[in-house]
C-alpha cells in the first residue's frame, strides 16, 4: 500500500457524498453563518478526492473489528514487587513541592495533609466548593466542572475525615478529589454527555469507573466539562449547560478535547486527578494542551461501562493526573476485568513492574524520525531534547519504521465516525435540532461511509496491528511528539457557533490515531514551553498491556522539565 496524501483528511467531514434519501444533507446541516465563521465548505472542497484513495486500494486481510489482543505468557509471570509496594514507594518519595517555585499539588501532598493532621478531608472539600463557586463568577468562567453538589461533596468528604480520624483509610485515593466526564453516569448528576437533550434525570447508577472510585474513599467533586458527544478535538461546545472550558494556562485559548473540563479541573488546580475516555486522543490530546499528564490504557484495559458507548472499538477509559506517579496510582486501581464490560475480561494482571528503577537501561525506544518531525519547530525542538534526556539515562533509540501511518489514520476516522452515526442515529434523527451545529455537520457526514468502507478500514486495522507485533519485538516502546502544537485560540464566533476548524482537528489527531485504532496504550507526559508559555508534551507508546514500560519511562521523562510554569487560573486547595 502505497503512502497517500490521507494526511489532509480530518475526523470529521472529509467525504462529501450525501445520500439524497437523508433529507439532513450537509447543506441543511451547516447554516450560513456558521460556515462563514468556520470555513466548512471551503475546507472540505480541497480533500474530497482524498478518500477515493484509500477506496482504491486493495487490502486481502481478514478485518479486526475489536483490537483485543491476548497477552503472552511471559507477561502474567509474578513480580517481586507488588503494585501496592510500588505505590507507596511513589508515596513515600520526595515530593515535587519540595523544588524551588511552582509545582502541582498531587496525591501524595493531600496524603501528607491529612496523615499530619495540617488538614483534613472535610476542610479540603470546603475549600474546593468556595473555589468551585469563584470559579463560576470569574470572567471568564472556568467551566472545567459542569456539574456538582455541595451537600454531595462534603458526604463524602466526612465519611473520609471520619476514616483518617480512625486510622482505617480505604487506599491512597482515600479523601483526594476527583472528577470524571460527563460521559459517565456518575450518581446523582445528569448524564448529558456534553449535550442538552441527554440526561433529562439524575442517574441512581453509577459507571464502573464511579463506583471503584467511590470504593476507594475519593471525594468525586462533580462531573466535567466536554466536546458534545466526543465528537471534536478543542472542547468547543457552545451549549447552554456547558460553554467553552478555558486552558488555565490562557483562557483564551483550548482546552482541547473531548476530555476538555477534566484536564482543566486538574490543571487549574480543583483536583489532582480526572478520569476521561479516548477515542481520538481525547484524554491525551487536553492533557497536552492543559500540561499535565494523560494515560490511555490498553483497549478493555478500564471498564468503560456505564460510559455512553459512542464507539465501541476505539474508545479507552483513562486518568489525567498532575503526575506520571499519579497516573500510575489511579491506574493501579481501576484497571482490571469488569463483567458488566465485554472487552478486557481475559487482561493479564496489572502491574507496576520496574516503574521505580533508577535509570532506563535495557530499555529501547523507536523513533520514526520523519513521522516524529511532523510537528511545528518549537513543539519538535523540546521533543528531541526529551529523547536525549531519555538516552542519557542509559535507554537505546532505535530508528523504527512505522508504515501506512496515513491510511491507518483515515481508517480509525471511518471505525469512529461509523460507530458514533450507528449508535447515535436515533438522537441524529430526534434531537437534529439540539445539537450543536458542528456535531450536526459531522454525524451527517459519517452517514455517508458504506459497509464496504468500514469492512476495508478493519482490514487495514489488522495490518496496522501486525505492523506494531512486528515493532514492539524489537523496541520496548515508540516515542512521538503527543501534538504537533499548542493550544489553539478561542475566537468570538466560537462562543456563538462554535468552532470546525478542520485542519486543527486532523493535526491534533496526528500522533494519536494509532493508538485508538490498534488499541495499543499510550502515555503524554508535559516535558517543557513553547515561546508564548504553552505546554508542549512528548507520547510513550507500548505493547498491549504493557502500560509498567510507560509509566516506567514517564517518571524519567517528567525529570527533564527543569521547573513547571504556574497556570494564570490556579486554585491552591491546601493552602
Amino acid at each position: 500500500m502505497a503512502n497517500t496524501a490521507f494526511g489532509q483528511i480530518c475526523l470529521l467531514p472529509f467525504l462529501m457524498r450525501v445520500i439524497c434519501a437523508d433529507p439532513r444533507t450537509l447543506e441543511n446541516c451547516v447554516t450560513p453563518e456558521f460556515d462563514l465563521g468556520c470555513g466548512l465548505f471551503e475546507q472540505i472542497k480541497p480533500r474530497m478526492n482524498n478518500f477515493s484513495l484509500m477506496r482504491s486500494l486493495d487490502i486481502h486481510e481478514d478485518p479486526t473489528f475489536i483490537p483485543e489482543v491476548a497477552a503472552s505468557v511471559t507477561e502474567d509471570k509474578s513480580e517481586a514487587t507488588s503494585p501496592s509496594d510500588v505505590i507507596k514507594q511513589l508515596t513515600d518519595a520526595r515530593s515535587d513541592s519540595a523544588r524551588n517555585g511552582f509545582s502541582f499539588k498531587g496525591i501524595k501532598d493531600y496524603l501528607e495533609c491529612y496523615r499530619s493532621g495540617k488538614l483534613t478531608p472535610s476542610q479540603v472539600a470546603k475549600n474546593i466548593i468556595a473555589m468551585l463557586e469563584d470559579c463560576d463568577k470569574s470572567t471568564p468562567p472556568l467551566r472545567a466542572i459542569v456539574q456538582w453538589d455541595q451537600e454531595q461533596i462534603m458526604l463524602m468528604a466526612e465519611a473520609s475525615t471520619t476514616r483518617y480520624r480512625n486510622k482505617c483509610t480505604l487506599s491512597c485515593l482515600d479523601g483526594i478529589p476527583v472528577c470524571l466526564k460527563e460521559e459517565f453516569k456518575v450518581v446523582p448528576y445528569h448524564h448529558r454527555v456534553g449535550t442538552v437533550y441527554l440526561g433529562t434525570q439524575p442517574e441512581t447508577e453509577d459507571a464502573t469507573v464511579a463506583k471503584k472510585l467511590r470504593e476507594a474513599g475519593a471525594i468525586i467533586i462533580g462531573v466535567s466539562n466536554m466536546h458534545e458527544l466526543g465528537t471534536g478535538t478543542t472542547g468547543c461546545n457552545p451549549n447552554r449547560y456547558h460553554k467553552i472550558p478555558r486552558n488555565p494556562y490562557n483562557p483564551n485559548h483550548f482546552t482541547g478535547g473531548s476530555s476538555s473540563g477534566s484536564a482543566a479541573a486538574v490543571a487549574a488546580g480543583l483536583c489532582p486527578v480526572a478520569i476521561g475516555t479516548d477515542g481520538g486522543g481525547s484524554v491525551r490530546i487536553p492533557a497536552s494542551f492543559c500540561g499535565v499528564v494523560g494515560l490511555k490504557g490498553t483497549f478493555g484495559r478500564i471498564s468503560c461501562h456505564g460510559s455512553l458507548p459512542l464507539s465501541y472499538s476505539t474508545v479507552s477509559v483513562g486518568p489525567i493526573c498532575t503526575s506520571v506517579a499519579d497516573a500510575a496510582i489511579v491506574y493501579s486501581i481501576l484497571a482490571e476485568p469488569d463483567l458488566l464490560y465485554p472487552y478486557g475480561l481475559k487482561q493479564p494482571r496489572a502491574t507496576l513492574s520496574g516503574m521505580c528503577a533508577p535509570d532506563l537501561k535495557g530499555l529501547k525506544l523507536g523513533v520514526d524520525w520523519t513521522v516524529f518531525k511532523a510537528c511545528d519547530a518549537e513543539v519538535l525542538s523540546v521533543c528531541e531534547k526529551a529523547v536525549k534526556h531519555l538516552q542519557s539515562l542509559g535507554a537505546i533509540v532505535v530508528e523504527v519504521s512505522l508504515p501506512e501511518m496515513e491510511e491507518a489514520r483515515v481508517a480509525h476516522v471511518i471505525c469512529i465516525l461509523s460507530e458514533m452515526r450507528d449508535f447515535l442515529q436515533p438522537d441524529f434523527n430526534k434531537h437534529f435540532h439540539d445539537m450543536n451545529l458542528e456535531t450536526r455537520a459531522s454525524l451527517a457526514l459519517a452517514s455517508q461511509f458504506t459497509a464496504l468502507d468500514y469492512i476495508k478500514a478493519n482490514r487495514q486495522r489488522t495490518r496496522s496491528m501486525r505492523f506494531l507485533q512486528e515493532i514492539f519485538s524489537t523496541v520496548n516502546c515508540i516515542l512521538t511528539p503527543a501534538v504537533p502544537c499548542t493550544a489553539p485560540r478561542i475566537y468570538e464566533s466560537d462562543l456563538l457557533t462554535g468552532s470546525s476548524d478542520m485542519s486543527f482537528t486532523v493535526r491534533s489527531m496526528r500522533f494519536m490515531q494509532l493508538g485508538n485504532f490498534t488499541g495499543i496504550p499510550g502515555l503524554v507526559v508535559p516535558i517543557g514551553y513553547s515561546t508564548a508559555g504553552f505546554p508542549i508534551s512528548l507520547q510513550v507508546m507500548a505493547k498491549w498491556w504493557d502500560e509498567a514500560v510507560l509509566l516506567r519511562t514517564g517518571l524519567k521523562l517528567e525529570q527533564f522539565r527543569d521547573q513547571t510554569k504556574k497556570p494564570s487560573i490556579y486554585y491552591d486547595i491546601l493552602a
